[in-house]
């Protein structure tokens, strides 16, 4: 028999049957409150009629309209309709399908239109599972490990990660951004360095939200060097952190923004967004694909951006966002092995830790598991996956949030009481 590869590992047990808005419905005939929202993709919760309607209707006028073949009007559609939330000036863009392949695209655009060669990452980021993203991939050597050598010119700079150094947030952005000039002296000179790529919120790097006065920094270099700034918004885009864009919480604007999960509520979609004058920049012929810009998957992002917008889902990810975090802070309160509960919006974690101060991932994982007999489905992160993140559909309501919090709060106690 075949069966799918054994690392393909589930990150709970259930064999999801169907979808309806925040929940899934097990095989197994239970109720699971979906705080995963897979890994933050079904941002308008599984199944939105809009979104299913606009697929349907779609599926039956144009499957597949190659995007360097032909053009389809859900391409156009989609281009104009986010031409109304994009940053100013970011008035070009190129479809692709994953993360991955938009992260690349933005990495081989930036060293097309500069001619230099390196890219700088932020330690803790993680830009997908390809060559190129995984060699730009620092939140855990899973993904770097057992296929190198990998590619070159990747330089690797802190993030102001204030918990993990155990500074404050003012210190931890000092030491950042000096240790960035002090790469730019010794290992990657301006005149080298084509771009820095940074995450406005750590993703599985454990949730950690980065600093006004750190983007700030990164932004001013960038344009005193002529370096590019590149904002991986693959997570943290579409209304996720409470703001459209999780730069918004910071001020600053970057050279390419590079977006993708939320943005079609489950359809495979993704793509960069750049200044038209920039993407001229890139070499003919380095951009296309098969299968990016699909039309149904362009047709869902549309009927994606429409619902954000007609629910107010950005500002109910804020206020939502803002009652679970209060809740997780209450339990946080009460068990001192949650170190810190951080992040933005609906993009929320909790990190274990020892009685010492060390990751926990045995406590971590044994509260992860007790939240699935509690009907609720979570997720770990972090270089030691001590970490247990929180990202429900941006349509999640007020008692959802109870109910979760519910959960959490037997679940923290069933995991913690084994130690």
């Amino acid at each position: 028999m075949t069966d799918l590869s054994p690392h393909l590992r589930q990150a709970t047990p259930v064999v999801a049957e169907r979808g309806e808005g925040v929940y899934l419905y097990g095989t197994d005939g239970r109720r699971y409150l979906d705080f995963t929202a897979g890994i933050g993709v079904t941002s308008t919760g599984h199944c939105h009629p809009r979104v299913v309607a606009a697929a349907q209707e779609q599926v039956a006028k144009l499957i597949h309209g190659q995007y360097t073949t032909v053009l389809h009007e859900p391409l156009g559609r989609l281009t104009a309709k986010l031409g109304e939330v994009l940053p100013e000036g970011l008035d070009s863009l190129f479809f692709v399908n994953s993360g991955s392949e938009a992260v690349e695209a933005a990495m081989r655009l930036a060293r097309q239109a500069t001619k230099r060669p390196n890219i700088v990452v932020c330690h803790g980021g993680f830009h997908g599972r390809t060559v190129a993203a995984a060699s730009m991939t620092t939140s855990n050597t899973k993904v770097r490990t057992g296929f190198g050598p990998l590619m070159g010119g990747v330089v690797i700079t802190p993030f102001p990660n204030a918990f993990h150094y155990g500074w404050d947030e003012e210190t931890a952005t000092r030491f950042a951004l000096r240790e960035f000039d002090y790469i730019l002296q010794t290992v990657s000179d301006p005149e080298d360095t084509a771009a820095i790529i940074v995450e406005p919120v750590l993703g599985e790097g454990g949730y950690v939200p980065a600093t006004e006065g750190f983007l700030k920094g990164l932004r001013e270099r960038a344009d005193r060097h002529g370096i590019l700034l590149i904002l991986d918004e693959i997570q943290t885009g579409v209304g996720r952190t409470g703001r459209f864009w999780g730069h918004d919480h910071f001020g600053v604007r970057p050279d390419i923004l590079i977006t993708a999960k939320g943005l079609a509520s489950g359809f495979p979609l993704s793509g960069i967004a750049a200044s038209q004058e920039l993407m001229r920049k890139a070499r003919p012929g380095s951009q296309g694909g098969t299968y990016g810009g699909n039309a149904v998957a362009c047709a869902a992002a549309i009927a994606t951006l429409e619902v954000v917008q007609d629910e107010g889902l950005v500002a109910n990810a804020a206020a939502m966002g803002a009652r679970l975090r209060a809740g997780l802070e209450k339990v946080a309160a009460d068990h001192p092995g949650i170190g810190d509960v951080r992040g933005l919006g609906l993009m929320l974690a909790s990190e274990f830790v020892t009685a010492e101060g060390e990751p926990d991932p045995e406590t971590a994982a044994r509260v992860h598991r007790a939240a699935v007999d509690e009907g609720m489905l979570l997720l770990t992160c972090g270089p030691w996956n001590n970490v247990v993140r929180m990202i429900p559909a941006l349509v999640v309501a007020e008692d959802q949030i109870d109910e979760a919090l519910r959960a959490w709060t037997a679940a923290v106690a069933v995991g913690t009481s084994a130690q």
